[in-house]
């Protein structure tokens, strides 16, 4: 999540702009940059607060639907980025979204069940 964040701030800042919706009110260039802070911020925190990864696995998996409009609007406006030169490619592309969420509902131990000791959860 840090290298996609980072790279919505340097190299693939094109690429992304691309995915934000006409429609959208906001710059689409201070989206990506937004949107790239928070990936670096979800990145980092998932690895520096370990006791908080139940948390930010949610959070992440929130950050992956609040994008999921960027995605269709990609599609739906016809915006190439990332290789996605098609209609296919980018219909393929929105069925990879759901896998991210569950991704980060996993890492976050949030589709596991909770452990119980002798003291309580754990």
């Amino acid at each position: 999540m840090a290298v996609a964040g980072v790279t919505h701030l340097t190299t693939a800042r094109q690429e992304f702009r691309a995915q934000v919706p006409d429609w959208f009110p906001i710059d689409k260039d201070l989206v990506v940059l937004a949107s790239g802070a928070v990936e670096i911020g979800l990145g980092a925190a998932f690895v520096a607060l370990p006791k908080r990864r139940r948390l930010i696995g949610g959070l992440l998996a929130a950050f992956f639907v609040a994008i999921f409009p960027g995605n269709i609007a990609q599609y739906v406006e016809g915006n190439d980025a990332f290789g996605l030169d098609t209609d296919q490619k980018r219909l393929a592309r929105l069925f990879f979204q759901p896998v991210l969420v569950l991704w980060a509902l996993w890492g976050g131990g949030l589709l596991r069940k909770r452990r119980e000791t002798h003291e309580g959860p754990v």
